[in-house]
């Protein structure tokens, strides 16, 4: 039995034992490479999905909103319930970058930069909704508070959709410039690579003269902390105010307090989907095995697993209230959601929001990597029909009766939706091929934090001396034959005198063990144990103080190692 207790080291976050050039070279290879062939047909189908969303647009814009399947009952429906699904996905970014920064968690540092940029590609495909909705997107400038032609006409600082046009454009700008700064010590890492003067001036230019002195890093820390001091409480506002803008109504089923908190659970539920479903397909198209691991995927899947239990309850909460209410337009509101026309639309939300995500319970699943893809995909679906639910079915039936419509989207509708689903996967296309998409310096930070590489060094029983990045411990290494001579010579004294305490082995009528049984005896220290003349479970259980001291003299291999793992105690065990 060991003496002591040996904690486990903590599963490492990078994996396949890198070195920091090869994290550098793993990083780059996207940049300089050429773009393999899934990438080109992924781009290719992104491409075509954006470009007939182009078409899409002009022909609103040419013909008039009314190609769109709107009518008086509900004003909004496709348009609003996209924008609201788009802001909810660029949530994630921020909280991965700027919480878990400020927490100090180490397992988002290969995957934050990804995060990022979707933060930033989702914003830009939210904000082209409210543009189309109006009409006339040339005079998109009048929701801003600035004088314009009309002179007196101002914007109603009151309403919500203001508010949005604030929170979201803070949000962007913030999300932007963290995002910028974090990239500029891969930009310089890229500048140096760069073998094309073009390439070199563009990535000179973009790391802002980036040199990497301490002062740099210096600043570089203190900005990203400022940045996600300030990018944490926009996680927060950006969908409350977004939730504001149902909430601060009277109509059934819009006007709950439970909006706000409920939002934003939504929103990190779905972002952190989106994430998986990116990351699952970019580290099999980069070849990013060893830093997008099984260990990210999973904590991801933990998070999706509460924010869903978050939002489950929030459905509960919100027909528990409408009941408790005791108002019978709250009630109805609820019972047509579930009973009514668009009852599939309602049990899809509840199946892909609030039931899917308890398979992650079971760490079997939320380890199994195509379980994964699909259940973010799903969750994805069920966010976007709980967007769809929230806003059409609050609207197609009011007090009137005869005022009852429906609503059916139109190709216009659904053309401009994949439009923006191309336009975003463009977006991130071109970004994989242009910017690092591993922040490679904070994955260096990381490397050797778990110890599993010198872990499986000593358990092979190979020597430390030379495996370290420092070429003055990598020039100590013994040739065989140096060190076979200075066993069998130089210490011929010190090995009888330990083999006098502990007894000779007798080939003859003894037979050998296998010492590797024992705990921190490798083939490497077997070997050595062997050429001394140990080779039975005996003659190790027979060692004390003085025969430990012996040993590390004659081998120099992990001095202490024995006497610590209590060898004699593991012999004695393994004996009886």
């Amino acid at each position: 039995m060991a003496s002591h207790y040996e904690a486990p080291i903590r599963r490492p976050l990078v994996t396949g034992e890198k070195s920091y050039h090869d994290v550098t070279v793993d990083v780059a290879r996207p940049i300089e490479g050429k773009a393999n062939k899934s990438w080109w047909i992924v781009f290719s189908i992104s491409l075509v999905a954006f470009l007939w969303g182009i078409g899409c647009i002009i022909y609103t814009i040419s013909t008039g909103i009314g190609t769109w399947g709107l009518n008086k009952t509900v004003g909004w429906a496709w348009d609003i319930t996209n924008f609201v699904w788009w802001v909810g996905i660029g949530h994630a970014g921020t909280l991965i970058s700027a919480v878990l920064l400020l927490f100090r968690q180490k397992w988002r540092m290969a995957i934050n930069r990804s995060a990022e940029a979707m933060t930033i590609f989702s914003v830009v495909q939210a904000g082209l909704f409210p543009i189309i909705h109006m009409g006339r997107p040339w005079l998109g400038y009048w929701v801003l508070p600035i004088p314009n032609q009309f002179g007196s006409l101002w914007v109603n600082f009151n309403s919500p959709l203001l508010w949005d046009v604030f929170a979201i454009s803070t949000y962007l700008s913030v999300s932007l410039v963290f995002w910028w700064t974090g990239l500029l010590p891969d930009f310089a890492m890229i500048r140096d690579r760069a073998v094309k003067p073009f390439q070199k001036k563009i990535y000179s230019l973009l790391s802002f003269g980036w040199t990497g002195r301490a002062k740099d890093w210096q600043r570089f820390e203190e900005v990203s902390l400022v940045l996600a001091g300030l990018a944490t409480p926009l996680v927060l506002s950006v969908h409350t105010i977004v939730s504001f803008d149902f909430a601060t109504s009277v109509i059934p089923g819009w006007h709950t307090t439970i909006f706000p908190p409920y939002f934003v659970a939504g929103a990190i539920f779905s972002g952190f989907a989106m994430v998986n479903t990116l990351l699952i397909i970019m580290r099999k198209v980069c070849n990013l095995e060893d830093y997008i691991t099984v260990q990210h995927i999973e904590l991801m899947n933990i998070v999706i697993m509460i924010t869903g239990s978050i939002v489950g309850v929030a459905y509960i909460t919100e027909l528990f209230i409408a009941w408790y209410s005791g108002v019978e337009y709250e009630q109805y509101a609820f019972l047509n959601r579930a009973t009514g026309p668009y009852w599939w639309a309602y049990w899809a939300m509840m199946t892909c929001n609030v039931f899917s995500p308890q398979f992650m319970w079971f760490k079997k699943l939320r380890t199994s990597i195509m379980f994964s893809f699909f259940i973010s995909i799903v969750v994805n679906i069920g966010m976007w029909f709980e967007r769809f639910v929230i806003i059409v079915t609050s609207l197609h039936r009011d007090y009137l009766p005869s005022s009852w419509t429906m609503f059916s989207p139109t190709f216009v509708d659904i053309g401009i939706f994949i439009g923006t689903i191309g336009f975003f996967f463009v977006l991130f296309l071109l970004y994989s091929r242009t910017f690092p998409v591993i922040a490679q310096a904070e994955v260096k930070t990381i490397l050797k934090s778990s110890g599993q590489r010198y872990k499986n060094i000593r358990e092979r029983g190979d020597s430390l001396v030379g495996t370290g990045a420092d070429a003055r411990t990598s020039v100590l290494k013994l040739p065989k034959e140096t060190a076979e001579s200075h066993l069998t010579v130089d210490n011929s004294d010190k090995i009888n005198n330990l083999l006098s305490s502990i007894g000779s082995f007798d080939a003859e009528s003894e037979t050998a063990d296998d010492l590797k049984r024992i705990s921190g005896v490798g083939p490497k220290m077997e070997e050595a144990l062997n050429s001394i003349g140990i080779f039975t479970f005996l003659q190790v259980s027979k060692m004390t103080k003085r025969e430990y001291d012996l040993l590390d003299e004659i081998t120099g291999l992990f001095p202490g190692r024995a006497e610590r793992d209590d060898w004699s105690g593991q012999a004695k065990n393994l004996l009886n």
